[in-house]
């Protein structure tokens, strides 16, 4: 029998959406359980291929459209091919099934409710009790409001059921709650790294080496898993240069201004060959909003981890514009850490410390000298500061590494604390350092990373 389905119906293409969504990345599927149930799909097909999704999704099997035509046909509810085909070519992509899940909740809202009303029209017409209609009504708006915080609200099983599929994950090796910023000083004061759903700010003075070391920490990252790096002060040539900087040696102004020789173009091109390779994205237009970072995400299959340079620069909705600085920045905020716990990632957001720290006699960064608004530092999972003490008193050698001091002064699920690393401005390269004892001196710092080995 044919599956063809006027997918044009007034609410269907949202239910479509959703469908067609799972097929194209089985990743959305756990966002798409959270909020809805088989019965929110009106038609059998949608039913039983949600139906199958939910079965493979128990065994741990692998989902796909093989995998899901063949599960319904097991269930009893063969969906033909072409059918599962039509619902993928009209899904524009999978990146937005939050906004489809949003749209089939309020269609079955608006279902109940249009349902209701007419039982009560109907109820007044034959006449019937008042109190009885009110009582009947009652009940049935009481299911809707109970269906309406579905997806909002987390049950004791559901808050038990994530910790321990969160667990299963850690014990497995597979565990994608967090992500290691590859800074071992740094990752074990995070308790291991950036907690998936966290917000996270990395903030200093201007010049302190926020960008620098939040591109290297985006790259270490990709070396694995993609990355978005939303840059908001530089263009793509610009970071391009700093990192190929940091790998070759080359300082970035004569990268991006002056010649170079022969041997320092075939580094460059080395370089570049290297860093073309790894899934690290950026953003194209000079101005975002929050939405707009989500929608970047949400295109980046098997995302990892979001980075935002920076915080100051986020345009906010107009309305929040209007209300004035403190009320936007403070949505802005907010919107951040929802964005970190809609997508299931950590968000790394640099920041700038009020001029206040300047008038100080201590200058290293506290909580305190956030700027704009005191929501920062409530939303934030972790707080990060970055202080050199050369950048107010310049050391006698201009070309020796300085002295990065790396501190976690917020860390929302553990211990708070600082780490020292090596930060070679000319290069853009920042390395951990740990100590080591050497029969010299047995509390020798020693830098480590690539350049040790004779790369950067």
């Amino acid at each position: 029998m044919s599956q063809e389905i006027d997918l044009r119906q007034d609410g269907l293409l949202n239910e479509q959406s959703v469908i067609g969504a799972i097929l194209l990345d089985d990743q959305c599927l756990p966002e798409v359980e959270r909020a809805l149930s088989p019965a929110d799909f009106r038609l059998d097909p949608d039913r039983a291929l949600y139906e199958a999704a939910l079965a493979l999704e128990r065994t741990g099997a692998k989902i796909d459209p093989v995998t899901l035509l063949d599960q319904a046909a097991k269930l009893g509810r063969p969906v033909s091919r072409d059918y599962a085909m039509q619902l993928m070519e009209l899904t524009p992509t999978a990146a937005n099934v939050g906004e489809y899940i949003r749209l089939v909740r309020e269609d079955r809202l608006r279902d109940g409710m249009l349902e209701l009303a007419e039982g009560i029209r109907a109820g007044v017409q034959a006449r019937e009790d008042p109190g009885a209609v009110l009582t009947r009504a009652g009940q049935v708006l009481d299911s809707l409001t109970a269906k309406g915080s579905a997806g909002r609200l987390s049950t004791p099983t559901d808050i038990f059921t994530a910790f321990y599929r969160q667990r299963e994950a850690v014990e497995s090796g597979n565990a994608r709650g967090f992500v290691c910023t590859q800074y071992m000083a740094l990752d074990s004061l995070l308790g291991g790294g950036l907690l998936a759903s966290g917000l996270y700010l990395l903030a200093a003075r201007p010049g302190m080496g926020k960008t620098t070391l939040a591109l290297n920490i985006a790259d270490r990252v990709a070396q694995t898993d993609p990355v978005l790096f939303v840059s908001l002060e530089m263009d793509d040539e610009q970071l391009a240069a700093k990192r190929i900087s940091r790998e070759t040696g080359i300082p970035t102004q004569r990268l991006l201004m002056q010649l170079l020789e022969e041997r320092e173009y075939t580094a460059v091109a080395q370089a570049a060959s290297k860093l073309a390779a790894l899934p690290m994205y950026a953003n194209k237009a000079p101005t975002v909003t929050v939405d707009d970072i989500g929608v970047l995400a949400r295109s980046i299959p098997g995302l990892r981890l979001i980075v935002v340079d920076y915080f100051g620069k986020i345009m906010p909705t107009p309305e929040a514009r209007r209300a004035g600085r403190y009320e936007y920045t403070t949505e802005i905020s907010g919107a951040l850490k929802n964005l970190a716990r809609t997508m299931k990632l950590p968000v790394l957001v640099l920041c700038q410390l009020n001029r206040e720290v300047e008038q100080r006699q201590d200058k290293r960064p506290q909580l305190s000298d956030l700027r704009d608004t005191g929501a920062l530092e409530q939303d934030a999972d972790g707080v990060i500061f970055l202080y050199r003490d050369d950048y107010y008193n310049p050391q006698e050698d201009p070309d020796a590494p300085s002295l990065l001091e790396v501190s976690l002064a917020k860390n929302r699920h553990g211990r708070v604390g600082a780490c020292q690393m090596a930060f070679d401005m000319t290069a853009s390269c920042i390395s951990g350092m740990t100590r080591r004892r050497t029969r010299e001196d047995p509390e020798q710092l020693d830098i480590f990373g690539d350049r040790r080995k004779g790369r950067r």
